[in-house]
């Protein structure tokens, strides 16, 4: 077989040349573009990457006067001082328990809004059901928390003043352990349900309607054709927002968990989040508590992989 002549050394460099002369000169052109991204770049640039250098503290004992490059390593001292903690299990407990409900009764609550919502016909009403649903979004944890107080305290809530006048027991949902993962779970329906509906609404838009057509004309009532059409039509896009919901399995939220805390529920209601605060901010202990934030990102990282590897295996798409 006859072999091609080879490129003489002294072109490559040209060819070498006119690329990098390309890619300047498109980068010129789109230069109005790369302005327009370069603020989101500087963002993750100065509070997300570069505060991951911070990890390195979770091997040292960090002392602030000292700085990260002088205070002294330790190694895995950190973790193993967490993993053998009494509070260890409960922590988990806790924060696995949460977790879990997040993401087997909440997850799915979005995708069903937005299949209802989509079967919807009139555009009006349509629009005033988003709307509504939307709005408990835009509302801080602390403005649902005492909403919550007011309607749920054992003083004068609302709820419990409906139960005694109904000549019931009253419940002291604030500060009962039974209570509190429910009330938790709830706050977030509420708050979230209606928001995470976006994603799912504009993927429903992409299905091609010739699809619904062909199905009408196979016969196919409208339970059929979501079943058959609309939720494979959005199955790629589940599984992926799936994957980076899982990429935060043990967050379970700091600030909403924080605020509904006391001292009657803490047994079931203290998790990762709060006790990292706990630790931190309130004791100091600054090396401890990067430590376990490092073991929450890694754990996540491995959810992550191992949900995209299972997506790949079952003909889905995944986030690479």
């Amino acid at each position: 077989m006859k072999r091609l002549p080879a490129i003489p050394s002294a072109e490559r460099p040209a060819v070498r040349h006119d690329s990098k002369k390309r890619v300047l000169s498109k980068i010129i052109y789109d230069r109005w573009l790369y302005l327009m991204l370069l603020p989101g770049i500087l963002y993750f640039l100065v509070f997300k990457y570069l505060p991951m250098w911070g990890v390195v503290i979770s091997f040292q004992d960090f002392q602030p006067y000292s700085g990260i490059w002088g205070s002294p390593w330790v190694g895995f001292k950190h973790f193993e001082r967490f993993f053998t903690e009494p509070t260890f299990q409960v922590l988990m407990k806790n924060t696995i328990i949460l977790a879990v409900m997040n993401i087997i009764l909440f997850f799915p609550l979005p995708i069903i809004v937005a299949l209802l919502l989509n079967e919807l016909r009139h555009a009006a009403f349509k629009k005033g059901i988003q709307t509504i649903i939307y709005l408990p979004h835009f509302m801080s944890w602390v403005i649902v928390a005492g909403i919550v107080y007011i309607f749920f305290n054992i003083k004068d809530g609302a709820v419990n003043m409906l139960l005694q006048e109904s000549g019931l027991r009253q419940i002291n949902f604030l500060a009962s352990s039974d209570w509190f993962r429910p009330m938790i779970l709830s706050e977030i329906i509420w708050k979230e349900t209606g928001w995470s509906t976006i994603i799912y609404l504009a993927a429903l838009s992409g299905v091609d309607p010739q699809m619904y057509e062909a199905a009408r004309i196979d016969g196919a009532n409208r339970w059929q054709q979501v079943w058959h059409v609309t939720i494979p039509g959005i199955l790629n896009t589940i599984v992926i927002l799936l994957i980076l919901r899982l990429g935060d399995f043990l967050d379970t939220g700091f600030e909403q968990i924080f605020l509904m805390l006391n001292a009657l529920n803490r047994d079931v209601g203290e998790v990762i989040d709060t006790f990292v605060y706990t630790s931190g901010i309130t004791q100091g202990h600054f090396s401890y508590s990067t430590a376990i934030g490092l073991f929450k990102s890694v754990i996540g990282l491995a959810l992550v992989m191992g949900a995209n590897y299972a997506a790949k295996k079952f003909n889905q798409e995944g986030i690479y």
